[in-house]
């Protein structure tokens, strides 16, 4: 019951602060203060008992090393820290060289196997190698042992981290973060539930800098109050609201987004109203990022306008765009792109996305629907194209009926026998399809940037994707072939925005002569480049290194 007391006095407090006049913000912040000096006292016993593990580990790691074969291994890298590859430089006499400490990961979903959750163990990974003494703490809700979720982020995502400097913190209050939770002002709830769920995190263990890794701002500011002298980041794949969420309440052709065309009557000027005062709300929030990195050129432009106005008196005001690491490299080995594969490949249209109603896998069913009744009406003798959908899912949470609602989707358009779902794939599985597929496809609208996007063009797959966010601003830059602004040169792939753009593109990139789909496939897998594990690595790198420079 106290401790019930005490989070919602903190999620009054922190409120309050952004919306009272100067004076009444200086006697919040004595108050929050007080409970944040509360809470490192309590938990200082738990960051010793950390330490003494993660010590303990690396000697049980170092005997394991001892008993098997003579020679250097590839865990005694950790030990030092790398010298940058090429092209990868960073101050040797910089301050945070040997920096020990505790850095907090807030990502409570890391278990859920998408994008984000890629670059939230791409971070890691690269903190490991740069600062192989610190302690990458992550706070999860997720049910799973350290061994067997590392086990999973190596089957994954072919990501392989150095376990005694990983330490799994487990949350009891993640609920509070679940769209479920709110059927009403959704936005307001998850943000205050994440300070819920935030609050349980600090009172488990007080990190020495804290970031954000899925878009939680509200606890960066909790965080500040409580902790003042704690720097904070944040990574920010997709603002929790945007000036173009307002746009979509007066769109009324229903292509942007899930609340597209909801902003006419009494309900929706109040949504409007609503969604504008949270704006402000949260514009304040970012205030409190000491340093922020984005995911693409569309987020932040987004965030800078949202937060910078707030943001003016920071050292690091500018929001620092920071692609995400995409397994770039490993797709351009391990799968060729030549006149020999072009003939193994199958007219398959692949979805990688994880199955959330957001991603809009339903357009992309109706748009094959219409594309496989236009080949069969032209009684072409190619064969049939098929459509196989990839994802992750959420257990327990609305996934699973958003996945049952898709397979009646498909048998009512009548396309269940072309239409492949594959739940949680490994790694080799969906290198497999991306070898062996023709066309990647997106239809988020605003898709934040779009990892499964690169992957494509990696694999030399063509793109069809939604002409929006990321995949519009950052990755499939030029138009497809017959486009009145680029014609044929330089295209990397189609952009869509309705079914029957969709569709048309479907049949547009299947009809490609071999030799300019050929042509295509290589001009996107030169431009993934620009999206390696190993540029993102350097970009996180200097990020976290001006976070530590701000570390008391």
């Amino acid at each position: 019951m106290a401790m019930t007391t005490t989070i919602v006095t903190i999620l009054v407090l922190i409120v309050s602060i952004g919306l009272l006049p100067a004076v009444t913000g200086y006697v919040l912040r004595a108050v929050l203060r007080s409970i944040g000096w509360s809470i490192e006292n309590k938990t200082r016993e738990r960051r010793e008992s950390i330490w003494s593990r993660v010590r303990a580990e690396e000697e049980k790691l170092r005997a394991q090393r001892a008993k098997s074969a003579s020679g250097p291994t590839e865990d005694e890298d950790w030990e030092k820290v790398e010298s940058p590859p090429e092209g990868k430089t960073h101050d040797r006499e910089s301050t945070t060289d040997g920096w020990e400490g505790i850095i907090g990961f807030f990502h409570p979903f890391c278990n859920a196997g998408g994008g984000g959750e890629r670059v939230l163990w791409a971070a890691v990974k690269a903190t490991q190698q740069r600062w192989p003494k610190a302690v990458c703490a992550i706070y999860t809700g997720d049910d799973i042992t350290k061994e067997a979720m590392l086990e999973r982020v190596k089957t994954r995502f072919n990501i392989e981290l150095h376990p005694p400097t990983v330490f799994l913190v487990y949350l009891s209050t993640r609920k509070y973060v679940l769209s479920s939770m709110y059927p009403f002002m959704t936005l307001l709830g998850q943000s205050l539930g994440s300070l819920i769920v935030a609050y349980d995190a600090f009172n488990l263990l007080v990190p020495d800098v804290y970031i954000d890794t899925m878009g939680y701002a509200f606890t960066i500011a909790l965080c500040k109050y409580l902790f003042p002298s704690v720097p904070t980041g944040a990574y920010v794949h997709y603002p929790t609201i945007s000036t173009d969420m307002l746009e979509s309440l007066d769109d009324q052709t229903g292509t942007k987004g899930l609340n597209a065309g909801s902003g006419s009557g009494f309900k929706g000027a109040a949504k409007r109203k609503y969604w504008e005062l949270f704006a402000r709300l949260y514009g304040w929030v970012g205030s409190k990022v000491d340093v922020v990195m984005t995911n693409s050129s569309w987020t932040s432009a987004h965030i800078n306008a949202l937060w910078g106005p707030w943001r003016k008196g920071l050292v690091h005001k500018e929001a620092r765009v920071t692609f995400p690491p995409t397994a770039v490299l490993e797709l351009h080995s391990a799968i060729e792109v030549n006149a020999q594969t072009e003939a193994e490949r199958e007219p398959i249209i692949l979805y990688i996305a994880q199955f959330r109603p957001e991603k809009n896998h339903s357009l992309v069913l109706r748009a094959f629907a219409r594309c496989l009744e236009n080949h069969r009406r032209a009684q072409r003798d190619a064969a049939e194209p098929r459509l196989i959908l990839i994802g992750s899912v959420r257990h327990g949470s609305t996934d699973e009926t958003h996945i049952y609602n898709l397979r009646l989707l498909a048998h009512e358009l009548k396309i269940r026998e072309q239409t492949t779902f594959l739940f949680d794939a490994n790694w080799p599985t969906v290198l497999d399809h991306l070898r062996r597929a023709s066309i990647g496809t997106n239809a988020m609208w605003n898709e934040h940037f779009g990892i499964g996007v690169v992957e494509y063009q990696a694999a030399g797959l063509i793109c069809v994707v939604h002409d929006s966010g990321g995949p519009r601003e950052d990755i499939v830059t030029d138009l497809g072939p017959g486009s009145a602004e680029n014609g044929n040169s330089g295209a990397t792939g189609f952009r869509a925005a309705t079914e029957e753009e969709f569709a048309a593109a479907y049949e547009a990139a299947l009809a490609l002569p071999r030799d300019e789909k050929i042509a295509m496939r290589l001009r996107a897998r030169q431009s993934s480049l620009r999206f390696t594990e190993e540029e993102f690595s350097k970009k996180w790198i200097e990020g976290v290194e001006s976070l530590l420079s701000l570390a008391p």
